[in-house]
């Protein structure tokens, strides 16, 4: 332990025992849970509050810590300490715990006992890295679970619903998080043995910012959506739904920082049609890992940074398939208007039904471009003069092949106005159509006319995304989902409506 307890009388975490009274424990915070209420049984119309925390102070031991109270005191104790702090507990009460109850929801520990503190005998004092021995602080780096006991990002995706709610680890790295924030430190603890970056000390923070939202019962609550990837697999969406997990979120930085997670459940997102993770209360993360594997993913990322260029339209184009099903709002273009400037600033895309008329679609003119080539390695769109991929193609050596795709912009109209520079392309715009890219190369200009009439005399159920995006001219990106010819009962119902 460190020099400055030498003269302190401190009980290592492997040494416990049930019922042992008078205890001085320290250790470095790897794990916690949100403050959380609960009708007090006791007294009706009251209620009780916890959180939970694991500690560790070596490679081999760590344990849970509970703490119930009134929401004062538990609010209290939460705030006074993060993950990566490292803290002594004095007086807390040891008991036995029972394995197969507490760790159904509490990360999985070593130790066959768990730590309970109160407010009349028990505390926690954060101490100063500079008081620690590195030895302990390194600790933040190492994960609780092997570091081989992981599914990569692409074994997921293949096994696909045969791991739909499993619980299992995740060794992956940072792609993208929704915005970049700048957010205040709220400690500053220098400090050796942690590397960059410094869990919450670090600022500026790069988090996408938290959903917020109320539940049926008036809670208040939120999510914040990360995007990990690795050598098997480039965009897989992970979700927080805790402050404890968005806060130490708020130091990960987009392709430099590489995490274990340890007991996270994996799911089959049916709106969009994709296996993703989850933060539970049994996770526990570990930034940067101390890893052989975490360290040949960190090399990966750094050896592919600039190639990999994070953008959410090329993700879109290969990886997004939403389930129209889970679309059931309709409105009308002045609706979607209104709704576009209150979204203005918000990270997270809104989807709607639109049945509206498509009032521009220049697929005759010569003029515009409407088949464009993309590289079939990364999805850009391929410089038209080498009809190579400035992203893939360092040089003449590694030449990626291209395919032809559609792109278009049209604009939408319905009686309360117009929509402009509607993005349709790829299969949605083959199914809209009801032609290939290259069956549509080989019409002649009056079979292309012929075509575009179809649509301009009809009125179409069209399924929309609209993400807020500074390279569009109006500030809204608006990409077609669907197009299809409207059932006139149907549109005549709903527009009534």
């Amino acid at each position: 332990m460190a020099n400055s307890f030498a003269s302190r009388t401190l009980t290592a975490l492997s040494d416990l025992q049930p019922n042992m009274a008078d205890l001085k424990i320290i250790g470095i915070v790897i794990g916690k849970t949100d403050v959380k209420g609960f009708p007090d049984r006791k007294n009706i119309g009251s209620e009780r509050y916890t959180f939970s925390f694991t500690i560790r102070d070596s490679p081999a031991h760590f344990i849970n810590a509970t703490s119930w109270g009134n929401e004062d005191y538990i609010k209290s104790l939460s705030d006074g300490f993060r993950v990566g702090d490292c803290v002594i507990i004095e007086n807390p009460l040891i008991q036995r715990k029972d394995i197969e109850r507490e760790e159904k929801f509490s990360p999985a520990t070593p130790s066959n006992c768990k730590l309970l503190l109160s407010e009349n005998h028990s505390t926690v004092k954060v101490c100063s890295s500079y008081e620690v021995d590195t030895k302990l602080l390194s600790l933040i780096h190492l994960p609780v679970k092997e570091s081989r006991d992981y599914y990569s990002l692409g074994d997921i995706v293949a096994n696909g619903h045969n791991l739909n709610g499993r619980i299992i680890n995740v060794l992956a790295a940072v792609k993208s998080l929704l915005r970049r924030l700048r957010r205040e430190s709220r400690l500053n603890l220098g400090g050796g043995g942690c590397r960059e970056p410094r869990l919450h000390h670090c600022t500026p923070s790069w988090v996408g910012e938290p959903k917020y939202f109320t539940t049926s019962d008036r809670r208040k609550g939120q999510r914040c959506e990360v995007r990990l990837y690795d050598e098997t697999e480039s965009s897989f969406s992970m979700t927080c739904w805790d402050s404890e997990s968005i806060l130490l979120a708020q130091c990960w930085m987009p392709r430099e920082t590489v995490i274990f997670a340890s007991d996270v459940r994996i799911s089959f997102d049916k709106f969009r049609n994709c296996m993703t993770a989850t933060v539970i209360s049994k996770t526990i993360i570990t930034t940067n890992p101390d890893t052989p594997e975490a360290n040949i993913l960190l090399n990966f990322i750094r050896e592919n940074k600039e190639t990999n260029i994070v953008d959410d339209e090329i993700d879109s184009y290969f990886k997004e398939s939403i389930n129209l099903s889970t679309i059931v709002d309709v409105y009308t273009v002045e609706q979607l208007k209104v709704k576009a400037l209150k979204n203005e600033g918000k990270a997270d895309p809104f989807y709607g039904i639109l049945y509206a008329y498509i009032s521009a679609l220049n697929i005759d003119d010569e003029t515009t471009k409407v088949v464009r080539n993309r590289c079939s390695s990364c999805g850009y769109i391929v410089n038209e003069a080498s009809n190579m991929c400035t992203t893939c193609n360092k040089n003449s050596l590694d030449f990626k092949s291209v395919f032809v795709s559609f792109e278009m912009l049209i604009d939408l109209t319905d009686h309360t106005g117009t929509l402009h520079s509607c993005s349709l392309t790829g299969s949605v715009a083959e199914e809209t159509l009801g032609c290939t890219v290259n069956e549509f190369l080989a019409m002649t200009d009056e079979q292309k006319t012929a075509l575009k009439w179809q649509f301009l005399l009809e009125r179409s159920k069209v399924y929309l995304k609209f993400v807020v995006s500074h390279r569009a001219r109006s500030g809204l990106k608006i990409s077609v989902l669907s197009c299809k010819l409207a059932d006139p009962t149907e549109a005549s119902r709903n527009l009534s409506g």
